[in-house]
């Protein structure tokens, strides 16, 4: 095993060696704690910039991932600036704008659960309606929504499942309507889906509970989904509803995206004063390694060197102190980064990206893991430490003996 280091100038081809690999261990054994303090704020610094990369990976990868469920156009009404309800009978003139395939007004909301402090997306779905998502259709090919009606029953999400059983409901649950009656809606079927976010606080129930537990008019909806038959004239189609509909806003896929990518500019700046932070605090162990060694390490030097060791020596057994410290620490930050982000879901740090005020029930984040983040982070602290011991050792190595130890 060969390892050839240029140090302004100076070649130098490293032969492993295990006598001085010992020896290395041994030193750094011998500065116990003083090595401990350096591996531990390594590892500190690997652990803090890995575990925010990792999640706003894994955050991004469900977002992005749910994004390509959602309606290609959503129409939502606005009145006085204020979201609206949409009259129902508006769909029939949408169906004769060319280039729309489907037109689909949807009943849904969002229903507080304050024992629990949770939000639940509730859906209304209907037998004889074109779903617009997979999972919707997936769902009403498995569950007849004639039979949820006639039962009064809903289907609810693996993470719906979980609070209500947390507050003892098992078999139903109540709902409690605008008019503040109680809703008593029974459990049909749990489902979970590919994406935590879309399987984690989502009720579907028939639109007739729906209106119900809203108090909303049967002849309007929250908002209209529309399908369109060449994604490249969606501006078009957009342009040609609101220049027929002033009152709707239509929002596409797009819109989401960007809204999503502002969202993340916005918390990035978090995590770039955490990076700076932590960039700040490496550099300064580099300056002081860099600054020069130690008068121990010096003193070591020149014993060495007044014994036999050639300044190869020298530096093969800096260069293995440094590798095995540095090496080491990254390991452990990686390994520590991975479990904490995904073996117990990142608590605190998630929330950078979150927010500590969500009222929605909490969601897995998925395993997403980008190699050139671990090559990145690799190049950023391992072989600039290595350099930071190398450059003082070769200064004290090329000196002689007796100059070192003076």
């Amino acid at each position: 095993m060969l390892l050839t280091l240029s140090l302004q100038g100076l070649n130098v081809s490293f032969k492993l060696n295990f006598l001085l690999l010992d020896y290395a261990i041994r030193s750094l054994l011998r500065r116990a704690g003083k090595s401990f303090f350096i591996f531990f704020i390594l590892s500190l610094l690997i652990f803090l910039l890995s575990s925010v990369l990792m999640i706003a990976d894994a955050i991004k990868l469900e977002l992005n991932t749910t994004l390509k469920t959602l309606p290609q156009i959503t129409l939502q009404r606005f009145v006085a600036g204020k979201q609206s309800d949409v009259p129902i009978s508006r769909v029939d003139a949408l169906l004769d704008i060319e280039g729309i395939s489907s037109v689909t007004p949807r009943i849904w909301g969002y229903y507080y659960f304050k024992p629990a402090g949770v939000n639940f997306s509730v859906v209304g779905i209907d037998a004889y309606e074109e779903q617009y998502s997979q999972t919707l259709s997936k769902l009403t090919q498995q569950f007849d929504p004639k039979l949820l009606e006639s039962e009064h029953a809903m289907i609810i999400g693996i993470g719906v499942k979980k609070v209500l059983e947390e507050n003892y409901y098992t078999d139903f649950f109540n709902f409690v309507t605008s008019e503040g009656k109680w809703q008593r809606v029974s459990i049909a079927g749990v489902f979970n889906s590919d994406l935590s976010l879309e399987s984690n606080d989502l009720i579907l129930i028939p639109k007739k509970l729906a209106y119900a537990i809203f108090g909303m008019e049967e002849s309007k909806a929250t908002d209209i989904v529309i399908k369109v038959a060449n994604v490249k004239e969606i501006p078009t189609i957009v342009q040609k509803i609101t220049e027929r509909f002033p009152d709707l806003r239509a929002i596409t896929q797009d819109d989401i995206r960007v809204s999503y990518q502002n969202i993340f500019d916005y918390k990035s700046g978090f995590f770039l004063s955490l990076f700076s932070v932590c960039a700040f605090a490496f550099f300064i162990i580099i300056y002081d390694k860099t600054s020069g060694l130690s008068s121990e390490e010096k003193k070591e030097i020149g014993i060495l060197k007044a014994i036999g060791w050639s300044s190869d020596d020298i530096l093969k057994e800096k260069f293995y102190e440094s590798f095995i410290l540095a090496l080491g620490a990254f390991l452990v930050g990686i390994s520590l980064s991975l479990f904490y982000v995904y073996g117990m879901q990142a608590p605190l740090l998630r929330n950078v990206f979150m927010g500590y005020s969500e009222l929605k029930p909490s969601f897995v984040l998925p395993f997403s893991v980008d190699s050139s983040m671990f090559v990145l982070l690799f190049l950023l602290s391992v072989p600039i430490y290595i350099a930071a011991t190398l450059i003082p050792a070769w200064r004290a190595s090329s000196l002689d003996a007796d100059e070192v130890m003076r």
